[in-house]
């Protein structure tokens, strides 16, 4: 039986204090951990949030990223160690760094990746600069050394073990200058081609790809706007589209069913969007649904 551990990473260094660093608190008041029988692992409290963009990197926030991400590591990695599955409630995407460091200093591991975006822009063609624009790829080892090598552990997840999935912003990515992921060893599944195959057989296939005995196991990254706008309005960048909330438990099932999955973080969702809370409650029901 999986034994869940909750850690909380409220951070919005690479995006900005929307609303995302309240995501923990209002998850875990609807009951999240209560409903995956989970225990309370810590909080991961951020640097303040700089809101000048670096002049070197072109980044926002790159020396709160870099002295954030190994002591969130640490968390992960200690809860890795104790046998449990970690459940990191960001927060923005920035958090990935930090849950992949904890892995990569343990071994070779996959990436899950489910998103409406790919996150694949490095710094310069980045808008906004924000690390949750380019969080696919500096986890794969491109951009500035500062996020992408801490510890000496670049890459922490190498192109091969990653499934890319449900993402939708191909055409505007490449029209404001991103790095295209097709281009890589990285198996991109798009929202497009998860609904020709079926999106469970499409979370099967990726499942059992990332499940090879090569690796370690894999972990899941689930930005909450892999979800249908219509659905999960409460996402500060809005795009048409994207899966229901059944379609991600299916996935979420199939990743866990699989027995290889070691942990999850949830990124993105803003409940100042959501004032009523019913996307918070729907959203923990999905998750206790799909990792339960």
């Amino acid at each position: 039986m999986t034994r869940f551990a909750i850690i909380e990473a409220p951070s919005p260094l690479g995006l900005w204090p929307s609303g995302v660093e309240r995501a923990p608190e209002v998850l875990l008041q609807l009951g999240l951990a209560r409903a995956l029988d989970a225990r309370r692992a810590g909080r991961v409290e951020p640097p303040d949030y700089d809101p000048i963009r670096d002049p070197d990197t072109r980044m926002l926030n790159p020396q709160g990223i870099a002295e954030y991400s190994p002591r969130l590591a640490d968390e992960v990695g200690a809860v890795v160690d104790q046998g449990e599955f970690p459940v990191v409630l960001g927060g923005d995407c920035s958090i990935l760094l930090g849950c992949l460091l904890g892995l990569r200093r343990r071994g070779r591991y996959g990436l899950l990746f489910l998103d409406g975006h790919a996150d694949f822009y490095q710094p310069e063609a980045s808008l906004t600069g924000e690390a949750a624009d380019m969080d696919l790829a500096l986890v794969s080892g491109r951009g500035p050394a500062i996020v992408t090598d801490i510890d000496g552990g670049r890459p922490y997840v190498r192109d091969e073990d990653i499934v890319l999935f449900g993402h939708r912003d191909t055409a505007v990515a490449l029209k404001y200058g991103s790095q295209d992921v097709r281009e890589t060893d990285i198996t991109v599944l798009d929202l497009q081609t998860v609904r020709k195959a079926g999106v469970l057989e499409a979370a099967t296939a990726a499942v059992r790809q990332l499940a090879g005995s090569d690796r370690q196991g894999f972990w899941i990254h689930l930005d909450v706007d892999v979800l249908d706008d219509a659905v999960m309005p409460a996402v500060d960048y809005r795009m048409s589209d994207g899966l229901d909330f059944e379609e991600l438990v299916a996935v979420l099932k199939a990743a866990i069913g699989s027995g290889r999955a070691v942990g999850l973080n949830v990124t993105i969702f803003n409940p100042n969007l959501d004032p009523n809370r019913t996307v918070a409650r729907q959203l923990v029901n999905a998750l206790a649904r799909g990792l339960g």
